[in-house]
């Protein structure tokens, strides 16, 4: 039994050594960012679209969280990234009906996270 239990660990041992092996993380970086309404408080499910300065297409779409926050993650790297809100088809509780407001531009580096803020209006 006890030769057993020691190959066993013979046999796990090197996988473990392996996993020093793999491949480091590739580096990102992050936008966060928070939707308020007109009045100050966040949004929930509001449609954020990103794309890059130098494109017209959206490259990434999510939608805020309950608290109103979104983060997505992206290359690292010198480039400059536009994010907007898109409130088509969003509905409020009191029936108002929001405007985008504006575009906010991030300039990103290299890995790292900015922060920001999406206001939107009436």
């Amino acid at each position: 039994m006890a030769s057993s239990v020691l190959f066993l660990a013979c046999l796990v041992a090197p996988v473990n050594a392996r996993s020093s092996d793999r491949e480091k993380p590739q580096p990102y970086a992050v936008i966060f960012g928070t939707v308020w309404d007109p009045d100050g408080h966040p949004l929930y499910g509001v449609k954020v679209k990103i794309r890059r300065a130098n494109e017209k297409n959206t490259r990434w779409e999510l939608y805020s969280n309950h608290t109103g926050e979104f983060a997505q993650r992206l290359p690292a790297g010198k480039a400059d990234y536009i994010v907007s809100a898109d409130v088509k088809g969003y509905k409020l509780p009191s029936g108002r009906q929001l405007k985008p407001g504006s575009e906010v531009t991030v300039h990103i580096d290299y890995d790292e996270r900015s922060d920001i803020g999406l206001h939107l209006d009436w």
